[in-house]
């Protein structure tokens, strides 16, 4: 009974190690099963599928007719396993091509490997006439379908355009003025590298070269120069060179010519000198009025001054009036000693601003001004007309007539002015008075003192 049982036991044990084994062998050959499908290859149709066009750029982005230009095509690999390419090429344009076939380094095979990128680059030159073509992108791979992208390419020959935009309307000689070339892209593509060199000579130019980085497609920059001219009937022609592309940097070149007309400027300040009145003060002349800016800017450190046959004297020899805007005066006063007033230039000068001097002379008769001095009478009227010729500083001492002749001695020997009339006395009149009403006051003092006690 014993040996029964341990037999049947025994037997127990040896089915269970059989199911064990049995159990671990079906795993392993699941197991084995699982990594052949992994590791199973692709068609090459099925590989090509995960192939695809992940970029492609045109340099430039617009084409001038005949230039050359960089097409650039990168392919990505999304799958598990290499892919061989071969015969890269652009095909199908008669107006975008490769110029030397030679050339092209991508006939030979090639493997593109998983979740990586292949670029490929090629040089084409465009051709007449202007249009956007197509041509195409080609790559094959042995043993199936070849890969086919179209690649729009712009060819255009609108050229940039330049103006001068803004001069003044006349040059003066020796006159500094400023100057806006404006250069306009209207293109698709951006022009780089643009270099403005100006030429000429009879005038002087700052700066004498300019650049411009770049120009984006459909817009414009302005490009300042400063000139002054020296001589008459000169021309600066500025020269335009730039770059059409950034790769390949195809130059190109333009001229804009500018005359430099010279006449008078239609902006500048204008001076007019008007509402004159004429004194005598210690022996000199004194002479006010208004000075009028009629232009259309300001004029910058303006001073009035007269001019010969006058001659200065202080206190007022010339005024400044400093900074003088469009149409607004200023009042000023001049003191000078003349024996001739028939012809007395006024002279106004300033500077703009560009830092020119400037000036304006106008020649005024003030013997009708001077008339009324005889009796000490003040003057209001303005006589004369503005002159266009500049007036030359002289020294020309009074020798007699007004401002130049000693008056005799007044009354009491005070107040005899210079050039005489009843107006040199009021000074002693006003203190005779004075002195007559102390008197009253003092000689009546008792009798005012008693009427203020009184009330």
């Amino acid at each position: 009974m014993k040996i029964y049982t341990a037999f049947i036991g025994l037997l127990m044990i040896c089915l269970m190690v059989g199911a064990v084994s049995a159990a671990g062998g079906a795993s392993t050959s699941t197991s084995t099963s699982s990594v052949s499908a992994s590791t199973t290859t692709l068609s090459a149709e099925q590989a090509l599928s995960q192939v695809f066009v992940s970029s492609v750029s045109v340099d430039p982005q617009e084409l001038y007719p005949g230039e050359q230009g960089i097409i650039t095509v990168q392919l990505t690999n999304t799958g598990t396993q290499d892919v061989p390419f071969e015969h890269a090429d652009i095909l199908n344009s008669q107006n975008v091509f490769i110029p030397d076939e030679t050339l092209n380094p991508y006939q030979v095979m090639t493997y593109l490997g998983p979740s990586n990128t292949m670029t490929y680059t090629f040089q084409v030159v465009a051709k007449p006439p202007d249009g956007i073509y197509y041509p195409e992108f080609s790559v094959s791979s042995p043993g199936t379908n070849s890969i086919i992208y179209p690649i729009e390419v712009q060819v255009s020959s609108t050229p940039i355009e330049e103006a001068i935009s803004l001069r003044p309307d006349n040059f003066a000689l020796n006159s500094t003025d400023m100057v806006n070339l404006t250069i306009t892209n209207p293109r698709v593509g951006a022009i780089s590298n643009i270099i403005v060199t100006p030429t000429g000579s009879g005038f002087g130019i700052s700066p004498r070269q300019s650049f411009v980085a770049s120009i984006p497609g459909g817009s414009s920059v302005d490009v300042p120069f400063a000139i002054t001219p020296y001589t008459a009937g000169s021309t600066v022609n500025f020269g335009i060179a730039y770059s059409n592309g950034q790769i390949i940097k195809n130059p190109h070149e333009d001229t804009v010519s500018l005359p430099l007309n010279i006449g008078s400027s239609k902006t500048a300040a204008s001076t007019v000198v008007n509402d004159l009145a004429l004194t005598v003060v210690n022996g000199a002349y004194q002479l006010t009025g208004d000075v009028t800016n009629t232009g259309i800017t300001d004029a910058n450190g303006l001073v009035v001054s007269v001019g010969a046959p006058a001659t200065p004297v202080e206190p007022y020899s010339s005024y400044a009036v400093g900074s003088l805007t469009s149409n607004d005066f200023s009042s000023f006063t001049l003191t000078f000693t003349s024996s001739d007033l028939s012809a007395i230039p006024i002279e106004t000068q300033w500077k703009d601003d560009n830092g020119n001097t400037l000036s304006s002379v106008q020649t005024f008769d003030l013997r009708s001004l001077a008339s009324g001095l005889a009796t000490g009478t003040r003057s209001g009227s303005s006589i004369g007309s503005g002159s266009g010729t500049t007036g030359t500083t002289g020294a020309s001492a009074a020798a007699g007539g007004y401002g130049g002749a000693r008056g005799g001695g007044g009354l009491l020997g005070f107040g005899g002015g210079r050039g005489g009339g009843l107006s040199a006395f009021y000074p002693v009149i006003i203190g005779g008075i004075v002195f007559i009403v102390a008197v009253i006051l003092y000689v009546k003092r008792k009798w005012i003192l008693g009427k203020i006690r009184k009330q």
